[in-house]
C-alpha cells in the first residue's frame, strides 16, 4: 500500500457516485493481503495475496475434480477460481460467496487491457456455455455437472447475475489476475478550506450524538464532558452549552498532564435503548485507590518493571490506562433526552499499568459493522520503544485492541485468560487462537496512534495517524491482522532505536502495511523543530462539495493542514496536498490572525470532529472551528451552488436524515460481514 507501489492487477471498479462501496485490499476474512515468499505454485499469485500455498494447493485440487474438457473454459474457470486469492477477494465475492463478481457490460478499464473488445463476463459465457462442469460454482446446488447454458438462456441473463459493472458498485474480476476500476479522476484540491469559529475553550474529544440530532460532546482532556447544540450552518450563532453543568464530571478521577488525561470516550451502539457509554482516561494509583491494574510490564512477555527505572520520578505503572462504563439511566427515562449522566461507575472494562509518560493513545470507539470496542494504544514511551513492545505479540501495548463488552466473562474465565478487564474476545479476532499473540489484538506495530476515524461511506476503511519518532508522520488504514511496522519501521524507512535493552526483530521477519498518506516533518511550518500528525476525517458533508470525498488532517504544532484523494478510486493508492484555509468575516466569534497574515493562528490542533449532518470541525487550544462554504473565505468552487440550503436541525431524539441513511448503509454491511467473518498523542 505504499503511494505509487500498488501491483498492477490490484486495480478494482467503483463508481464516484456511491457512497458505500468498499475498496480497500481486503481478504474473505477483512484482513489485509498477506506477503508470500514466492508465486503460488497453481494460481500465481505473488508478492501478496489472500492464499497461503495450503490453500492455492486446496484450489488446485478442486480445479482437478472439475476435470473440464475445454482447454479455453478450463483456463477461464481455473482464474475464476483463484480470484480468492486475489487481494480484493472481499470486494469480488461481494455478491456471491462462490464466485467473484465478473467485469462486464464494457463498462470499465482493465489492470490488463487486452486487445478484445468482448468484457471477461461475455468471454466466460461464450467460452463454457455448452461446457459440462462438474461442481461449477455458478451451477447446480448439488454439485452434478452442468452447462451455464442449462441455468441460463443466454449471455445477458448469466451476466445480470455473475457479472458486475460500474452501474452496480461492485468490485469486478476481469480475469488471469486484474481487477476492473472506474478510472474517473479526482476533482483538482480544493482552492482553500474555510472556517469559523464557534467556541472559545480547549477542548480534545468531539463525539456526536447517536440519536443522530445537531448535538455533540465535547470533552475536556482534564475529564468534563459537555453536551452542546450546533449551530445550523450560516445562522451565526455559537455551540450552545453550558460550562457550569457538564454532562459528566470526571476530574477527581483522570490524572491530567501532558500526555495524560481524558483520552477518548464512545457511546453504545444500543446507547439509544440501553444508555451505556463508556470512557478512557489515565490515572495514577498513588493518588487513586480505585487506579489499580496489571502493570504493562510482566512476567508473561519476559519484562521486569524493576529495570524499566522511574521516569521523571513516576514509578513505573504508577499511572494507568483506564476504560469504565457510565448510564445516563439514573438520571433520565430516555437516554436521548439525558442532559446529565450518573457519574458513579458501573463497571471497569480494562485497566493497564503503563511503563513511561508518554504514547499513550487512548482512543477507543465502536466497530460500525461489528458492535465491538477498540482501543488504540501506544507503545508506552520512552524514545525508540526500547523494549519493542509494539512488535512484541504478548505485549497489550503499540497495538489495537478489539473486545466484547456486551458479554462479560466469569472470575474464572478473567483468570485462566489473564484478561485485563470485564470484557470477552470475540472470537474472530484475527490471533484469538495463536498462542503467541495475546488473543484482545486487532492489529499492532504502532507508535502512538493519535486519532482514527472511519469513512462514513465506505466504512472498511478506518484511517489512524501515527506519530513519528523523528521523521514521517503516518497516516494508514487499519485492517485485521495488519502489522505497522514500528519500531522496525519509521514511515517507510528503517529505524534503529538508540537505545534497546529488549529484544530486537528483523526486518525480514515482518510483513508490514506502509502508510497511504503522511509527510516528513521538514515540510512542516513552525519554529519548534517538531511535529505530530493529528488525524481526521473523510469529508462526507455537503457544505464544501470540493472537498467531498478527501481525507482531512493537519498537524498539532503548525498551522498546516493536508488532503488525501485516493487515485484512482479503490487502488489504495492516496495523493497528498498541502491545502491553505482562513476565517470567514461572518464568523461567530473571531478568528485570531497572526500580523497580516491572511492565515489564522488556530495555535496547537489537538483534535478533528465529525457531527451527524457530517460537517467537519477543528478542536484547537484557542477554539472549536467548523468547516463552512468556501465562497466565505473567497474560494471559488464551482459546485458550490448546486448545494441546497441547510435543513433546520433535528430535534433532540429525532434522527437526521444523514443518520437515517447512515444506518440503513451499516445494516448492508452488517449482513456482508457476517457472510465473509466464517476485519500519538505527542504535546
Amino acid at each position: 500500500m505504499r503511494c505509487g507501489k500498488m501491483a498492477p492487477f490490484v486495480l478494482l471498479l467503483c463508481l464516484i457516485l456511491v457512497p458505500s462501496c468498499y475498496s480497500l485490499p481486503l481478504c474473505m476474512d477483512q484482513s489485509y493481503p498477506k506477503k508470500i515468499n514466492s508465486s503460488l505454485a497453481f494460481c500465481g499469485y505473488s508478492d501478496k495475496a489472500c492464499c497461503s500455498a495450503a490453500d492455492d494447493l486446496a484450489i488446485q485440487n478442486q480445479f482437478t475434480t472439475m476435470n473440464i474438457s475445454d482447454a479455453a473454459c478450463a483456463d477461464v474457470m481455473k482464474s475464476i477460481l483463484c480470484a480468492q486469492c486475489n487481494p480484493y477477494a472481499f470486494q469480488l465475492y461481494s455478491k456471491s460467496k462462490n464466485y467473484p463478481v465478473l467485469c462486464n457490460n464494457n463498462l470499465v478499464n482493465s489492470s490488463s487491457p487486452s486487445n478484445s473488445t468482448t468484457d471477461f463476463c461475455t468471454e466466460t459465457w461464450n467460452t463454457c456455455k455448452d461446457i459440462s462442469i462438474p461442481n461449477s460454482p455458478f451451477g447446480t446446488s448439488n454439485g452434478s455437472p452442468s452447462k451455464l447454458s442449462d441455468s441460463y438462456k443466454g449471455a445477458s441473463d448469466f451476466c445480470s447475475t455473475a457479472g458486475g459493472s460500474a452501474t452496480d458498485q461492485t468490485v469486478c474480476f476481469n480475469g488471469g489476475m486484474s481487477v476492473g476500476f472506474n478510472d474517473t479522476q479526482p476533482a483538482p484540491p480544493p482552492q482553500g478550506i474555510c472556517l469559523e469559529r464557534l467556541a472559545n475553550g480547549t477542548y480534545t474529544n468531539f463525539v456526536p450524538h447517536p440519536d443522530g440530532s445537531n448535538r455533540v460532546f465535547l470533552g475536556t482532556q482534564s475529564g468534563k464532558i459537555f453536551l452542546a447544540t450546533v449551530p445550523p450552518q450560516g445562522s451565526g450563532k455559537t455551540l450552545d452549552f453550558d460550562l457550569t453543568s457538564p454532562f459528566i464530571d470526571l476530574t477527581d478521577l483522570v490524572h491530567y498532564d501532558n500526555e495524560f488525561g481524558l483520552l477518548g470516550f464512545a457511546f453504545h451502539p444500543n446507547f439509544l435503548t440501553n444508555g451505556r457509554f463508556f470512557v478512557s482516561y489515565s490515572c495514577d494509583k498513588s493518588k487513586s485507590a480505585t487506579c489499580s491494574g496489571k502493570c504493562s510490564c510482566n512476567s508473561e512477555i519476559n519484562c521486569d518493571p524493576s529495570k524499566l527505572g522511574s521516569d521523571n520520578g513516576a514509578l513505573p505503572c504508577q499511572y494507568q490506562e483506564v476504560i469504565a462504563e457510565y448510564t445516563v439511566n439514573d438520571s433520565s427515562a430516555s437516554p436521548s433526552t439525558a442532559k446529565t449522566a450518573n457519574p458513579a461507575e458501573i463497571s471497569r472494562v480494562f485497566t493497564m499499568g503503563l511503563p513511561y509518560n508518554n504514547h499513550h493513545a487512548g482512543q477507543i470507539f465502536f466497530g460500525p459493522a461489528d458492535g465491538y470496542l477498540y482501543l488504540m494504544m501506544g507503545d508506552g514511551g520512552n524514545s525508540g520503544d526500547p523494549w519493542n513492545f509494539a512488535q512484541n505479540k504478548k505485549s497489550m501495548l503499540g497495538k489495537t485492541l478489539r473486545l466484547n463488552v456486551d458479554i462479560v466473562p466469569t472470575n474464572a474465565d478473567i483468570d485462566n485468560l489473564t484478561l485485563w478487564g470485564n470484557y470477552s474476545v470475540p472470537k474472530d479476532n484475527p490471533y484469538f487462537t495463536d498462542p503467541t499473540f495475546r488473543p484482545e489484538v486487532y492489529a499492532y506495530g504502532f507508535r502512538n496512534p493519535w486519532r482514527c476515524s472511519y469513512d462514513a461511506e465506505r466504512p472498511t476503511y478506518l484511517f489512524c495517524g501515527e506519530t513519528s519518532e523523528n521523521t514521517y508522520e503516518e497516516i494508514n488504514l487499519i485492517t485485521k491482522g495488519g502489522n505497522y511496522g514500528w519500531r522496525i519501521y519509521q514511515g517507510y524507512d528503517l529505524y534503529f532505536p538508540p537505545w534497546a535493552p529488549g529484544p530486537n526483530i528483523s526486518a525480514d521477519s515482518i510483513d508490514p502495511i506502509f502508510p497511504v498518506s503522511g509527510y516528513n516533518r521538514s515540510i512542516v511550518n513552525n519554529n519548534l523543530g517538531s511535529a505530530a500528525i493529528v488525524s481526521g476525517y473523510v469529508y462526507r458533508g455537503n457544505t464544501d462539495p470540493c472537498l467531498y470525498g478527501r481525507f482531512v488532517f493537519g498537524d498539532l504544532y503548525a498551522n498546516d493542514m493536508f488532503t488525501s484523494a485516493e487515485t484512482p478510486r479503490g487502488s489504495g493508492n492516496f495523493s497528498r496536498d498541502r491545502i491553505t484555509f482562513t476565517c470567514s468575516k461572518n464568523s461567530p466569534i473571531r478568528c485570531d490572525f497572526t500580523g497580516k497574515s491572511s492565515l489564522p493562528s488556530l495555535g496547537y490542533i489537538f483534535s478533528f470532529g465529525q457531527d451527524n449532518n457530517r460537517d467537519l470541525f477543528y478542536l484547537t487550544i484557542k477554539g472549536v472551528y467548523r468547516v463552512v462554504r468556501p465562497s466565505l473565505c473567497g474560494y471559488s468552487c464551482p459546485l458550490e451552488s448546486n448545494v441546497p440550503p441547510s435543513a433546520p436541525p433535528p430535534s433532540p431524539g429525532q434522527p437526521s436524515q444523514s443518520s437515517l441513511s447512515l444506518k440503513l448503509e451499516m445494516s448492508v454491511i452488517l449482513v456482508l460481514t457476517c457472510l465473509y467473518v466464517l476485519l500519538g498523542l505527542r504535546f
